[in-house]
């Protein structure tokens, strides 16, 4: 993947807290809209991963809160996946303005769960290479 993925998201007054600033939970929906985004434009879908008899899971996510975003701020959500050996993988996100502030760094840890055995599989490569109609959106 020779550019990171990215997805524009404009920040709406009902995402907001008292202060005016997003909701710290919004950005884990930012976060999650680019990841579903990013699977979509490679070409998986839900429907083909629950035909697998997989389903993806977020097993730990951490946020680093760096600049405050508010109601009309224009902002870009990066998404990468992380393989390593085994069975779970990383991905690593950026919540970004248009003037290039980063207001937010998401990393989570992610696998791919076999739904009957409710474990995760081996190898998420794989099934993400086998679904995928673009797997370098992957990095693979």
């Amino acid at each position: 993947m020779a550019e990171q993925f990215s997805v524009a998201v404009t920040v709406r007054g009902y995402e907001t807290d008292v202060l005016g600033h997003l909701n710290q939970s919004v950005y884990l929906q930012y976060a999650e809209h680019a990841r579903w985004v990013l699977l979509q434009v490679a070409g998986v879908s839900q429907t083909e991963l629950v035909g697998k008899g997989v389903g993806p899971v977020v097993l730990e996510t951490n946020i680093r809160y760096l600049r405050e975003l508010r109601a009309g701020d224009e902002v870009e959500v990066t998404c990468g996946f992380v393989w390593g050996e085994g069975k779970t993988f990383r991905v690593e996100q950026t919540i970004r303005k248009t003037d290039g502030t980063v207001s937010a760094e998401v990393t989570s840890v992610g696998g791919l769960l076999d739904l009957k055995q409710r474990k995760l599989v081996a190898d998420p490569r794989e099934y993400f290479r086998a679904l995928a109609t673009d797997p370098l959106m992957f990095g693979l």
